[in-house]
């Protein structure tokens, strides 16, 4: 079985956004863009940036505020 299996797109986009907080790219308390604007900043389907979002909370990474926004709530914990 191979390490290298792929990986659905909104993993990758968590990932990425992940990676981002824990670089210090993002820091806590710092608001993620809209949907939309993630939708152009990354080149993804807005599905992809919902479903993205939702595993970044899983995470416990960010937290959204209804009418508010995703905020980073802490770096991703190994």
């Amino acid at each position: 079985m191979s390490a290298d299996l792929p990986q659905y797109e909104y993993v990758k986009l968590a990932d990425r956004i992940a990676a981002e907080i824990a670089s210090g790219k993002l820091q806590p308390g710092a608001a993620l863009p809209g949907e939309r604007a993630m939708t152009e900043i990354y080149s993804v389907p807005i599905g992809t940036v919902r479903r993205a979002v939702r595993e970044l909370r899983e995470r416990g990474v960010v937290a959204t505020l209804p009418a508010k926004g995703t905020f980073v709530v802490g770096p991703p914990t190994a």
